[in-house]
C-alpha cells in the first residue's frame, strides 16, 4: 500500500472519502444527511423532528479563541437553517497556560454562547503533553421540523451566488492578533485595531436564519479553511455542479486589503469564517440581499451556479482564473509558521 505524508490543514477530497468516509461504522436508516464532501453537519431523525450536529477544531489561533471555538461550530448547524441550542466543548491545553488564562478563555466561551442564546451543556478539559497552544474542539447542536433543513449539496443550475460581508473575515481578525508585532510595522496602529475587532463579525448564525427566512435557499455553506474560493469548491463539489464568480464583486474590507498585501496572501485563499455563501433562486436573490441588509449585514451577488460543464472559477480582476476543480491550500498555514517568530 502506498502511504504520503499528510500537508497542513483539511483533509484532500481524495484522502478524505478514501481514508475517513470510508470508514464511518455502522450504518443508520435515521441519519437523514450524513458526513460528506463540503455537509457542514449531520442530520439526525427524531421523529417529527430532526437533530442537527456538527464538531469543529480551533488550532490556528491563541488569541480569542474560546470566542472563535464558539462562533465557528455554531456556524455549521446555522447553514442547515437552524438556530444552535448547545455546545460541549473539549479543552486540550498546552503544560505552561496558567488559571488567568484558562479564565480567560472560559469567560470568552460563556460571553460568546450568551451572545447567540446557546447553553454549554458538557465537555471535557485536561493538560495535554506535546501541544503548545490551547487546542478547543466544539461539538453544536440544533434541531428543526424532519425534511426542514438546507444543504451544502442543493446548489440547483441557474442559482445565484450570495456572499455575506467579504472576503477573510476569520483571517483578518486572527492575523492581526497572532502577528501583531509584524504587521505593526506595516501599516498604522488604529487600522490595526480595526482589524482584530473582526472577531466580533465571526458568526454567520444571524445572515443564515434572515436568508433562509426570506425562502428561496437551495444551499448554504459557511467560507471556514481555504476562505471563500475553498467554500465555492466545495459547495460546487457537493451539488455536482459548476460556479462562475467574479472576484470584483467580491467585498474585501480595507483592513483585509492592507494585511494581505503585507504578508502577500491571498485574501480569497483565507480562512473566512463570517462569510457565508448562499446559493438561490435568482428571484429571491436581491429579497435576500436587501433583508440581510436591513439586519445591517453586507451582502452581495457575486455569480451564479451552471452546468458543471462550464467549469468551476473566480474570474479574477486581472483578466485570469482562480482555478477551484483541484483543492484550495489555505493562505494562513503558509504564513504563520514564519511570521509568529518575528
Amino acid at each position: 500500500m502506498r502511504t504520503h505524508s499528510l500537508s497542513i490543514g483539511k483533509l484532500d477530497p481524495q484522502t478524505l472519502r478514501k481514508i475517513v468516509l470510508s470508514n464511518l461504522g455502522a450504518s443508520d436508516p435515521r441519519i437523514l444527511l450524513g458526513p460528506d464532501i463540503g455537509e457542514d453537519a449531520t442530520v439526525i431523525d427524531f421523529g417529527d423532528r430532526a437533530l442537527v450536529v456538527h464538531s469543529d477544531p480551533i488550532t490556528g489561533a491563541v488569541e480569542n479563541v474560546g470566542r472563535l471555538a464558539v462562533n465557528i461550530c455554531t456556524n455549521d448547524i446555522a447553514t442547515r437553517g437552524v438556530r444552535p441550542l448547545w455546545i460541549l466543548t473539549v479543552l486540550l491545553l498546552p503544560e505552561n497556560l496558567s488559571s488567568a488564562q484558562l479564565e480567560n478563555i472560559t469567560t470568552q466561551i460563556d460571553e460568546a454562547a450568551k451572545e447567540l442564546g446557546v447553553a454549554v451543556v458538557g465537555g471535557h478539559s485536561e493538560v495535554t503533553p506535546g501541544i503548545n497552544r490551547p487546542i478547543i474542539v466544539t461539538t453544536s447542536l440544533g434541531e428543526t421540523l424532519k425534511e426542514r433543513f438546507v444543504r451544502t449539496s442543493g446548489a440547483e443550475i441557474g442559482d445565484s451566488i450570495i456572499v455575506t460581508k467579504g472576503a477573510a473575515i476569520e483571517g483578518t481578525a486572527i492575523l492581526s492578533h497572532e502577528l501583531e508585532s509584524f504587521l505593526r510595522r506595516k501599516m498604522d496602529a488604529k487600522t490595526l485595531e480595526r482589524a482584530k475587532q473582526f472577531v466580533k463579525r465571526i458568526s454567520v448564525v444571524k445572515d443564515a436564519l434572515t436568508a433562509t427566512r426570506v425562502g428561496g435557499v437551495h444551499a448554504m455553506h459557511d467560507a471556514t479553511e481555504g476562505g471563500i474560493a475553498a467554500g465555492l469548491q466545495e459547495i460546487a463539489w457537493a451539488s455536482n455542479v459548476g460556479i462562475i464568480a467574479s472576484e470584483e464583486k467580491i467585498p474585501l474590507y480595507g483592513e483585509t486589503r492592507l494585511i494581505c498585501k503585507a504578508l502577500k496572501i491571498d485574501p480569497l485563499k483565507t480562512i473566512s469564517s463570517g462569510t457565508l455563501i448562499i446559493s438561490a433562486l435568482p428571484k429571491r436573490a436581491k429579497k435576500i440581499v436587501s433583508a440581510l441588509q436591513r439586519e445591517h449585514i453586507q451582502a452581495s451577488i457575486i455569480g451564479r451556479v451552471v452546468d458543471k460543464s462550464k467549469g468551476c472559477y473566480i474570474l479574477r480582476t486581472d483578466g485570469t482564473k482562480l482555478d477551484l476543480s483541484k483543492p484550495v491550500k489555505e493562505e494562513l498555514w503558509r504564513v504563520l509558521p514564519d511570521l509568529s517568530k518575528h
